[in-house]
């Protein structure tokens, strides 16, 4: 949605020579001219006017002197320091710069018709007189020379294979009649054509393109030739194919134009020579003949040079250009030059510049030069409240399409609404008024200025075709004629609407390098016209004037950077330097296509973007590599060419910082931050709201809400007390609730009564209650900008956040209204830290035993189905069940899902039992058992032993000792106690076997010598404690008691033998003298182990590197994808986002998710499903991180053999086996470097931990709340989770190598 707006225009008529211009050029190197005519060759430099050098080509004889050449060429030619020139008489000639001299370097006799050279500049191809194509080296070396006219389609004809006839073959929307349909005969070329074949290379200089007249059908035909002169492609039949023709440099499209019957159209063919889209013309059938097609060498804007066709030939006609743009597959007509009838004006060789794209040059009959420099805009209504409409303004030829985006987003080519003007507009703007933004002036080119405004008269819901009108069109209101000279096309730019009554334009100056400025105001002696009220002189070329509605000032730019304020509220406009607050000048610098004032930190500023994506504050460069910029209610939105987009606040931040803030990849919750699609541009941002509209490079819109503009709308609204906007906003935008109270929260505390007024919804004050957690999210989530003041201020009172927030909500909502809020007030018990269930069930008791009057009032069954949606049924079961009140358990048992029978022989059980054993059986099956042992407590004596078992199952000593402190229950509880507490009641034998049952040896032998027990009964303890410990792989503990209690030095050795303690075992064997066993168990022992071990290892490392090579294959598998998914826009579609959020849980309270089978899944289960989803199977969707959990585990398991193969191999070193001992200690070392070699690889840099609660600003409230849960629900869980393990860490400090066996 971007205009063409002309930056300067350089007019120089210092070039004066005889004869007519013929062909124009661009000197690369330095800019200048190059102008030939039938007479000479002469470089002129537009901006000084001088001439550079000159050579007469009739003096050396290449043309005639009685002014009858022609020149069908002229290139320059930078690496020769030259100019080639093509003559009709068949002469090539080259112009030096340095010598002025012109040498002949080869001439065809029959005459040349073009030339064309490479973009490379290392061919040129000539066309001859005799329908011959000549192509030539840079040095002018023939390369070969073929006939225009090929009876060969080329090497590029379409292949038919042979299937089916033509008469039973699809033929679309055409149906059957297509079959019989005769190929249409193409009429001869049209009368004005010269015939001369026009050549164009495409950008890459691959191929080039020809078209010629047909000498058999007398029409043109377009033929595509490679670099190598092989015809490859000839064009279908195009009836009323016209001569001019232009590759666009991209290489996707070659344009021609066509005269059809009912229209004549700007045509596109493919390589193939195929037909490929087309535009009409804005004129009729016969009006105007295209004299040339020229893309610019971007590929942006195609230019087309017209002529009327006249039928006298003394009758003067009018000459056009007109630049196109193209955009969402709509051709928009944005630029119209009209010449006028003036022989001397018409423009008679024109060229774009091909260092810069929007440049382009002009050479009139006249021998007047003109330079137009464009740049593009985007022309938005600049209002900053919320009466602007957000206006944006594209031309198209004679329509202006306005779209207004705070009513509507309406996708391009589409409009709000259509201006229809009676000539091509070439410049809008809107009105700089407060309140009066939406009013829109247009600059025709006939130097008109149109005024629309909105029609007061219509009204606001008016219906048109039985639908409503969204954004009433604007209305024509006056149209004037501006009372100034105006000697070319666009003399007049950079128009700018002040006032009513007001306007302030741009035209060029008296001196070549000066401008003026015009006031214009309605003439006093008409009504239609505008005169000049004041001219004010510029010591330089204006290229951008802006103004800023804020505080009115309007900014000038000059071609080079510098910058001017304007003074326009005085009688007598001036301009003066800019200067910053310290009173020094600022100036950009280089000069900037976009420009803007803003204040900055309270400090007025201007803003600049280049050409080249730098962005400047004044003479301080802030970025550069921003691809465009805006500035809306204090804030700075830019788009990056790293496809993001920034908000940056300006009253917070000086340039300093927004030098740091752009300079910064943002932080993880960095509300300044968010990612967007490839190539957006910021098209314009509506004020008071939080709506971004940015344009796709296709040409399409998209809406986004920033993050920070989002912010700062609710931090406004909720220091303003509008709860309602508030909450409707986040709830559209999903952004977490907590912010309304975390924002101030003394603040909502003291107003919760407006609270629950606006918002005056049980269900949306129920969505705030059940979204409610202890974080601050003014902390984490959404942090404050830097720079701005802090506002919520914690609880004195030292209650939690959620428990303040229900408890203040309940009182508020009682005493408005209980029954209507009945609803939210349980909501209020439910969701506080301590879940108040018991209260919130009895308030449905009560509600059941008497029912309230009202409309609007519910019903006990309705506040029941409620309460079950938010709690467990079968929590709300136990709970209620735990009131010991049997009408309400049954209240909700009928609710429920269960079985009549299961419950009900329960319940009659229970309600025959005595009061206080009933509710131990409640407790009891509750397991609330140390509310069950009060109650049992109670029942008798006769109850003990059962309070006894209940006692000793749970552990209850504490609390059993407390309620019998003086009975004679007491001992026996004590003695029960003395299972746990050594020797407090002196029964040794329990104790005894209470720590021979947990492993307790060394306690266990203690209680033994003080019972005594025998020495024999003592060597069976010493036995079974030892085989326990020995199950526990606590060799070492075992072989102690073994030798030293069971006297038994066999099966101590062997204990110490099978934990591989290989030193303490040598150590037994010679302090009991049984060198038998060294060679009958330890040495065999020994031998096995290295094998063991080796066997090991090697099985190991086999693993290791077939789980690694897999690992690199998964990686280039899913790179491949994902860069294949970019390339179709995969990831950055909108839809992603939906599709994460659409998966995220709606709640993060424990009670919120009744009905989900997730939540009520034990912790064990949850480990083994989410240990499922790591499977090693091949193509598994998480098998990489599963090969990642893998490898890692591989590397802790031999690493953690360090010290077992340290001490095997001093072992083997000791009885001289020094054999194995190299073998172990080779085949463990290589495997310790393998491992150690593969982890920068298996675990790269910076790789980030997937366990991170979800936080950010491409996140939703319901997902970070999901992420945050499950956290809360598994706190024993590793920190890095199981989605990205870390790299484990190899202990490298610990020596296990032997120096004599290296």
């Amino acid at each position: 949605m971007r205009n063409l707006k002309l930056l300067q225009s350089l007019r120089s008529t210092e070039l004066q020579a005889p004869g007519r211009p013929q062909c124009v050029a661009v000197r690369t190197d330095v800019g200048s001219l190059l102008v030939a005519s039938h007479c000479s060759v002469t470089e002129f430099d537009p901006r000084t006017g001088q001439v550079g050098s000159e050579a007469s080509l009739t003096a050396e004889g290449f043309l005639p002197e009685d002014g009858s050449g022609l020149l069908v060429g002229l290139q320059d030619l930078a690496e020769l320091q030259a100019a080639c020139v093509a003559t009709a008489a068949g002469d090539v000639v080259l112009f030096n710069y340095s010598t002025c001299q012109l040498e002949c370097v080869g001439s065809v006799e029959s005459g040349l018709t073009s030339m064309s050279w490479s973009p490379d500049e290392e061919l040129v191809v000539l066309t001859t007189g005799q329908e011959t194509i000549i192509m030539m080296t840079k040095d002018f070396e023939p390369i070969t020379e073929v006939g225009i006219h090929q009876d060969d389609f080329g090497e590029g004809k379409f292949i038919t294979v042979g299937w089916g006839k033509k008469e039973t073959q699809f033929h679309g929307s055409e149906g059957k009649q297509a079959a019989q349909k005769k190929l249409q005969e193409v009429q001869p070329t049209a009368a004005w054509d010269d015939r001369r074949p026009r050549v164009t290379w495409r950008g890459d200089g691959q191929l080039f393109a020809v078209s010629a007249v047909c000498p058999e059908t007398g029409a043109r035909k377009v033929r595509v030739w490679s670099r190598e002169g092989v015809l490859q492609t000839t064009s279908e039949p195009v009836d009323g194919l016209e001569p001019a023709l232009c590759w666009k440099p991209s290489g996707s499209l070659i344009a021609s134009t066509q005269r059809q019957p009912n229209k004549h159209s700007v045509v596109f063919m493919e390589k193939n020579g195929l037909l490929h889209g087309d535009f009409t013309l804005p004129f009729s059938k016969d009006q105007v003949k295209v004299k040339d097609l020229l893309w610019n060498n971007d590929s942006t804007v195609l230019a087309v040079w017209l002529e009327d066709l006249t039928a006298a030939e003394d009758k003067p006609v009018h000459t056009y250009i007109q630049l196109w743009v193209v955009g969402n597959y709509h051709w928009y007509l944005k630029q119209s030059l009209d010449f006028g009838a003036d022989p001397q004006r018409a423009p008679v060789c024109v060229c774009w510049d091909p260092e810069r794209p929007l440049r382009f040059h002009v050479v009139t009959r006249g021998w007047s030069t003109v330079t137009y420099d464009w740049g593009w805009t985007t022309e938005r209504s600049p209002g900053l409240d919320a009466a602007d409409g957000a206006g944006v303004a594209v031309i198209d030829g004679g329509k202006v399409l306005v779209t207004t985006f705070r009513q509507c987003v309406v996708p391009p080519p589409m409009c709000s609404f259509e201006l229809q003007l009676p000539s091509p507009v070439n410049q809008v703007t809107f009105l700089c008024r407060p309140q009066r933004t939406n009013q829109l002036a247009a600059l025709t080119s006939d130097g008109q200025i149109s005024i629309y405004s909105q029609d007061s008269t219509a009204q606001p819901d008016k219906c048109v075709n039985g639908f409503r009108s969204v954004s009433p069109p604007l209305v024509l209101k006056k149209t004037f004629r501006v009372e100034c000279v105006q000697e070319e096309p666009l003399a007049l730019r950079q128009l700018l609407w002040l006032d009513e009554q007001l306007f302030v334009v741009v035209s060029s100056g008296p001196l070549p390098g000066s401008s003026t400025l015009l006031t214009l105001h309605p003439a006093p002696d008409a009504d239609d016209a505008l005169a000049v009220k004041s001219e004010t002189e510029v010591d330089g070329v204006v290229v951008g004037l802006v103004h800023c509605s804020q505080s009115g000032t309007v900014a000038l730019q000059l071609e080079d950077g510098q910058l001017r304020k304007l003074i326009w509220d005085s009688p007598e406009p001036s301009v003066e330097v800019w200067r910053d607050s310290s009173g020094c000048a600022v100036n950009f610098p280089v000069p900037c296509t976009q420009v803007s004032l803003c204040s900055i930190s309270g400090e007025e500023c201007v803003l600049g973007l280049t050409d080249r994506s730098h962005l400047y504050a004044g003479d301080t460069e802030l970025a550069s590599n921003i691809s465009s910029f805006a500035v809306c209610n204090d804030f700075l939105l830019i788009t990056t060419h790293s496809h993001t987009c920034r908000c940056l606040q300006l009253n917070t931040l000086g340039v300093q910082g927004l030098q740091a803030a752009l300079a910064s990849d943002g932080g993880q919750n960095d509300e300044t931050l968010r990612r967007v699609e490839r190539g957006s541009r910021i098209v314009t941002v509506v004020p008071q709201d939080t709506r971004v509209i940015l344009q796709m490079p296709r040409g399409n819109l998209e809406t986004v809400h920033h993050r920070a503009l989002v912010l700062a709308q609710l931090r406004r609204w909720l220091d303003g007390l509008r709860f309602r906007d508030a909450f409707e906003c986040m709830r559209k935008l999903r952004i977490n609730l907590n912010f309304i109270y975390d924002h101030n929260p003394k603040v909502f505390l003291d107003n919760i009564e407006t609270f629950i007024t606006q918002l005056d919804s049980t269900n949306h004050i129920n969505l705030f209650l059940t979204e409610l957690r202890e974080e601050d999210t003014t902390g984490s989530m959404y942090p404050r900008p830097d720079g701005s003041p802090t506002q919520n201020q914690p609880l004195s009172t030292g209650r939690k956040k959620v428990d303040a927030v229900c408890d203040s909500l309940r009182s508020a909502m009682q005493a408005m209204s209980v029954n209507k809020f009945f609803l939210s007030i349980l909501t209020t018990h439910v969701k506080k830290t301590a879940p108040e269930l018991e209260v919130a069930l009895q308030k449905v008791h009560e509600l059941r035993e008497n029912p309230p009057q009202g409309s609007d009032a519910v019903s006990a069954e309705e506040a029941l189905k409620y309460l079950l949606f938010l709690v467990n049924v079968n929590d709300l079961y136990e709970h209620s069940l735990g009131t010991y009140d049997f009408d309400l358990v049954l209240m909700v048992a009928e609710k429920s899902q269960k079985d009549p029978k299961e419950y009900l022989p329960f319940l009659n059980m229970l309600k025959s039992l005595e009061p206080n054993y009933q509710r131990y059986t409640i407790d009891k099956h509750l397991k609330r058992y140390r509310k069950a042992l009060t109650h049992l407590s109670k029942c008798g004596d006769d109850r003990f032993p059962e309070a006894l078992q209940l006692v000793k199952e749970q552990k209850l000593y504490s609390e059993a000792l407390r309620l019998y402190p003086d009975s004679p229950h007491y001992r026996a509880l004590s003695c029960a106690y003395a299972e746990h507490l050594l020797w407090r009641c002196g029964e040794l034998p329990a104790a005894l076997q209470a720590f021979t049952s947990c492993s307790s040896w060394r306690n266990s032998i203690c209680v033994a010598q003080q019972i005594p027990l025998p020495d024999d009964h003592v060597a069976l303890l010493a036995r079974d404690l030892a085989g326990k410990l020995m199950e526990q792989r606590r060799y070492s503990e075992a072989a102690l008691l073994l030798d030293q209690y069971a006297k038994d030095c066999e099966e101590a050795i062997a204990a110490l033998i099978t934990g591989s303690v290989w030193e303490e075992a040598l150590r037994l064997i010679y302090m009991h003298g049984r060198q038998d066993i060294t060679e009958t168990n330890l040495k065999p022992a020994l031998l096995e182990a290295v094998t063991s071990q080796t066997t090991f290892l090697e099985t190991q490392v086999a693993t290791f590197k077939r789980h690694r090579s897999r690992l690199a294959v998964v990686r280039e598998q899913k790179a491949k994808a994902r860069l294949d998914m970019l390339d179709e826009d995969g990831p950055d579609c909108a839809d992603a986002e939906l599709y994460s959020e659409a998966s995220s849980a709606a709640s993060g309270s424990k009670y919120s998710h009744s009905n989900s089978r997730i939540s009520s899944r034990s912790s064990k289960n949850r480990r083994k499903a989410e240990r499922k989803k790591l499977s090693l199977k091949e193509g598994s969707p998480l098998e990489d991180r599963a090969l990642m959990f893998a490898l890692g585990d591989a590397i802790a398991t031999v690493d953690k053999m360090r010290e077992e193969v340290h001490g095997l191999l001093k072992a083997l070193a000791l009885f001289q086996l020094e054999r194995q001992a190299e073998k172990l200690q080779q085949a463990y070392e290589e495997a310790l470097q393998t491992m150690e070699a593969a982890v920068p690889e298996v675990w790269p840099e910076g790789q980030q931990n997937s366990q991170t609660p979800l936080t950010g600003p491409n996140t939703t409230a319901n997902s970070i709340m999901a992420s945050f849960q499950q956290q809360q629900q598994s706190p024993a869980a590793s920190p890095q989770g199981a989605d990205v393990p870390t790299p484990p860490k190899m202990r490298n400090g610990v020596k296990w190598k032997l120096t004599i066996l290296t």
